[in-house]
């Protein structure tokens, strides 16, 4: 499955700075419903599985990565949503250093499969330097989703 595939441009927030985790995970949430990609009445359930998994253990990656995610009943496919915060935020990263990208993801619970292929292939996708650097200085959410298809493209 490819990122661009299943993150609509609708759902790519830009200029997240001055948030903190908490705040961001909640505005991308909010993505989600916005997007269209779940239902407004799963959005408390979603946003309260996405703070217990991230209150179980940050998501924040290295190199300015973050992947808030949960696999719960309340979707029936992959939803995701993409914050990028051009100064960095501090996401409790395991390297220490801000993130710039938070990818959330939320995977219906019965598909643990999918669920770790998609991390993995973000996590691929977001192991770039190029791709990372060229998310941060994206104009608007469509000029970031196609880079992030340009990437794809690449290592097909």
């Amino acid at each position: 499955m490819k990122l661009s595939e299943v993150l609509p441009e609708s759902a790519i927030r830009l200029d997240v700075d001055g948030l903190d985790k908490w705040a961001l995970i909640e505005q991308l949430a909010d993505s989600l419903v916005e997007s269209g990609q779940i239902a407004p009445e799963a959005r408390e359930g979603v946003h309260a599985a996405l703070v217990a998994r991230e209150t179980s253990m940050s998501t924040g990656m290295e190199s300015g990565l973050a992947i808030p995610h949960s696999s719960i009943e309340l979707v029936d496919r992959t939803v995701v949503a993409l914050g990028i915060a051009r100064e960095g935020l501090d996401f409790d990263a395991i390297d220490g250093k801000p993130t710039h990208l938070i990818m959330l993801l939320v995977n219906p619970a019965d598909r643990t499969k999918t669920h770790i292929r998609t991390l993995a292939e973000i996590a691929r996708l977001l192991s770039s330097d190029e791709l990372r650097a060229d998310l941060r200085s994206a104009e608007t959410p469509h000029d970031a989703l196609m880079r992030i298809r340009a990437a794809e493209a690449a290592v097909t």
